[in-house]
């Protein structure tokens, strides 16, 4: 008998049928003798509903407030879920995150887990009772709510995995694993049976939408074993585990492509120590995430430097770097939005050379321009215009031996 944390999406939940479906997956696996906790996520389109509320009520609506409204949708989800499964006389209680200890700093909208109690889950478990567990949601220790940011539910439910210490966390959302592209975008993309929490972790932050990267984090950190399995098929997932010597052998294991970057630049920055943290400064402060950073050579004096933001926090970022670029005198600021990034993986890449120079080669012979180039010990990523993206991803997943037909190439 293990111990299994269950996490479902909200393409998962997103209906009464669909609720029905994973009540009858959740009553399987009680069946077969595992001790279980579920994880949910609030019904498909309901978070997007109460952004949308939210904004017809204000341009800029309060961040706490935020949370506060955020958090009900996966409040509806757990006490539907916990009916369906008591109506089939299953004993199961839902919790928010406050009831379950999850305690968080004060980040609205983006807060950071610090410790999960769980208490009340381990006398829920002792009790016989499977608990269900909103995600996505934590209080701070001033008892304010918080929520984790888009996919908050993965890190929810591989952090309750890791307080209890459970076998394995299985996500399932609405595809059947991990795929070494988005089969959406490339047809012949391949599912993989195993990748390395590293892998997953550049996968995650890289575009790929699989998993949420701060969950891949805190999995890797605490040896969470991660299962992502369909919801709407059985069968086999992908396991995300600890890097064996199979998987160096393999030199590229996925291709991603993000669209939700933008690139802002300030021209004529004073060449001088100490400008940079001038800059970046109160971008870190505003937890906004900078990817890519460039800067070019020194002309008298003066520099252009060149850095991309989530597309979704460029707004902030322009008015903080605008004002920066008046205090240091520099010239302007300019913005690209039309932006994507393409990136190779794979943990191959540390012990296979070249792989850069073919990237680049095969993109020249596409015809796509790169604009910015970011490497790590297993991804190489570049950015280029978005109109080109999908093109990109094609011909790199088969330059690099991808495609179903080939396999990949070790």
């Amino acid at each position: 008998m293990a111990l299994i944390v269950q996490k479902y999406g909200g393409t998962s939940v997103g209906s009464v049928e669909r609720i029905h479906r994973v009540a009858e997956r959740v009553v399987q696996a009680r069946q077969a003798g595992h001790d279980l906790v579920v994880v949910l996520s609030a019904m498909s389109g309901e978070t997007d509903r109460l952004v949308r509320l939210a904004h017809e009520v204000t341009p800029c609506p309060d961040e706490r407030e935020m949370d506060m409204l955020l958090s009900t949708g996966e409040r509806v989800a757990i006490a539907l879920l916990a009916m369906d499964l008591r109506g089939r006389g299953i004993n199961a209680r839902s919790f928010t995150g406050r009831q379950v200890g999850i305690i968080t700093d004060s980040s609205h909208t983006k807060a950071r887990i610090a410790r999960v109690t769980a208490e009340r889950i381990r006398e829920a478990l002792a009790g016989g009772i499977i608990p269900i567990v909103a995600g996505f949601q934590g209080i701070n220790e001033r008892s304010d709510v918080t929520t984790l940011g888009r996919g908050g539910s993965d890190l929810t439910a591989v952090a309750v995995a890791a307080a209890l210490k459970a076998d394995r966390c299985i996500i399932y959302t609405d595809v059947d694993g991990v795929y070494t592209a988005d089969p959406n975008i490339v047809p012949s993309a391949r599912r993989l049976d195993k990748v390395s929490y590293e892998e997953m972790l550049e996968l995650a932050s890289l575009g790929a939408k699989i998993l949420q990267s701060r969950s891949v984090e805190f999995a890797a950190r605490h040896g969470v074993p991660v299962e992502v399995r369909s919801s709407f098929k059985e069968g086999q997932g992908t396991l995300v585990t600890t890097e064996d010597m199979d998987m160096e052998r393999v030199v590229v294991s996925g291709v991603t492509g993000d669209r939700h970057q933008a690139k802002i630049t300030i021209i004529g920055v004073p060449d001088r120590p100490g400008i940079a943290a001038r800059i970046f400064g109160p971008v870190a402060e505003a937890n906004i995430i900078v990817d890519m950073i460039i800067q070019n050579v020194s002309q008298a004096e003066l520099t252009d430097i060149s850095f991309t933001v989530p597309r979704v926090d460029l707004g902030k970022a322009v008015t903080l770097v605008q004002r920066v670029a008046k205090e240091i005198e520099a010239k302007s600021v300019g913005v690209t939005d039309a932006i994507a990034k393409v990136s190779l993986v794979g943990v191959g890449m540390r012990s296979h050379s070249g792989v850069a120079a073919r990237m680049f080669a095969v993109l020249s012979r596409e015809g796509v321009n790169i604009m910015m180039i970011s490497t790590s010990e297993i991804k190489i990523s570049c950015v280029i215009d978005e109109k080109y993206l999908e093109l990109a991803m094609r011909a790199l997943h088969a330059a690099f031996g991808l495609d179903e037909a080939s396999g990949r190439e070790e």
